[in-house]
């Protein structure tokens, strides 16, 4: 609920479709999850280069990242988390209606959470990319030192040691990292983008 009082929404002058007309591709979100450690920044960062190198705007949105600025406020609890995936739901609204492809590479833990940001969104504009990788791989893959951390109890609230992750049910897309290349995993995703005529080449 907003608490925003004697406030109007004013209409763009440049609409979503001329952006788009413009871009001459569709915009949309391109939501990765998954555990830490699983590859969403790697995979969406691989993606989002291909994009470029064909003439696509696209952004990348990284967890850590976003916690160095808008989120700076935020830890880890809960009610952080989801306060954390609704903003990030905002800004990935308006980059859509900006008339570019925006790319989020968050663990976002809760499936209620991620399906209200696809609320926000109109038809063919939320993509929810399931990076798939067993806990256990990414345990021993540990880039940043994480798990180690959280194991040692370090770190509370942890994404699969102290705090649930929620595979999504429906996801459009399941990209097995433990199982495929880095590669392989872009492929997969292109395909399926070409398959829906958002992707340009």
């Amino acid at each position: 609920m907003s608490q925003s009082t004697n406030i109007t929404w004013h209409d763009h002058a440049v609409t979503k479709k001329d952006r788009r007309e413009k871009n001459k591709h569709h915009s949309y979100v391109l939501w990765f999850t998954g555990l830490s450690g699983s590859g969403k920044s790697t995979v969406a960062n691989a993606v989002a280069k291909r994009l470029f190198e064909d003439q696509t705007n696209s952004y990348v949105l990284d967890g850590d990242n976003i916690r160095f600025g808008i989120n700076k406020d935020l830890g880890f609890s809960d009610e952080d988390r989801k306060e954390n995936i609704r903003r990030i739901g905002e800004v990935s609204k308006l980059f859509v209606d900006s008339g570019q492809v925006v790319l989020t590479a968050f663990i976002s833990p809760f499936r209620e959470d991620r399906d209200r940001v696809r609320a926000l969104l109109e038809e063919n504009e939320f993509v929810e990319i399931y990076i798939k990788c067993s806990i256990e791989a990414c345990e021993a893959r540990d880039p940043k030192g994480l798990y180690e951390k959280a194991r040692k109890g370090v770190i509370k609230d942890f994404t699969g040691i102290s705090s649930p992750y929620e595979e999504p049910l429906q996801p459009e897309l399941i990209v097995d990292t433990e199982k495929h290349s880095i590669e392989e995993c872009v492929e997969q995703i292109v395909q399926y983008l070409k398959e829906k005529e958002y992707y340009i080449s």
